[in-house]
């Protein structure tokens, strides 16, 4: 297969953890692997622009340098993001606006930037979500706010451009096992959400449209509350 016939998937965040699992993933499946990261691995593979992702000029150039090759791109995933786990009441604003800038404003900088190149493929734009987004929790507030918002902005860009061919979807995934070390059995392997995006991308039919999906851990460390009951624990 020749440089420009290959299939190109821009990431962001693949240094570790699900990005990382996502482009071993990728690349297994035969596609060219390029990364946007604010740490740099240096393992030629991925292919890696140094980007700082609360910069919209570093976005853009990040960007233009991984897709030079062949101009081609025919997956996007946003999956780097910035997780702050402070009460209101001691947030600091520092924090917060880093929050905001790498886990929502730089989804339209990257968007922006990636649109020209995939409506020429009619590609596929995944965001990593979270089920943060729409079950809250005490010191999710940064967190939470900017996955909710995130899933506002999936949905518009899914209306705009469908008819220009670019498919954008939200994935939403419960808890994985992303640090180092983390061997706890009712999280999701970084491995096996990689392994559920990559199908999606290609095992869905291309006229098909996936706005959402939602990917959990197939057990919970204590048996649910159901029914009448749940009313005791709100």
């Amino acid at each position: 297969m020749s440089l420009t016939d290959q299939p190109v998937a821009l990431l962001t965040g693949t240094n570790r953890g699900t990005g990382r699992s996502l482009a071993q993933e990728l690349h297994r499946r035969g596609y060219r692997i390029v990364s946007l990261n604010r740490t740099v691995t240096g393992e030629k593979w991925l292919d890696e622009q140094h980007c700082d992702l609360t910069d919209p000029q570093q976005i853009r150039d990040g960007v233009a340098r991984a897709l030079a090759p062949t101009d081609r791109l025919d997956v996007c995933i946003s999956n780097a993001v910035d997780r702050v786990l402070d009460p209101i009441a001691d947030l600091r604003p520092a924090d917060w606006d880093r929050s905001l800038a790498v886990n929502l404003t730089a989804q339209l900088h990257l968007t922006q930037a990636v649109l020209p190149a995939l409506r020429d493929t009619n590609g596929l734009i995944i965001f990593m979500g979270s089920h943060a987004g729409t079950r809250y929790f005490e010191g999710g507030a940064a967190y939470s706010a900017t996955k909710a918002a995130l899933g506002a902005f999936v949905e518009t860009l899914l209306l705009e451009e469908r008819n220009n061919g670019v498919r954008a979807c939200l994935v939403s995934p419960g808890a994985i096992a992303n640090l180092e070390g983390d061997g706890d059995p009712h999280k999701m392997t970084p491995q096996a959400a990689a392994q559920a995006v990559a199908s999606m991308i290609d095992g869905f039919p291309r006229d098909l449209l996936v706005g959402e999906i939602e990917i959990r851990p197939a057990t919970l460390p204590t048996p649910p509350i159901t029914g009448i009951d749940r009313l005791l624990h709100v």
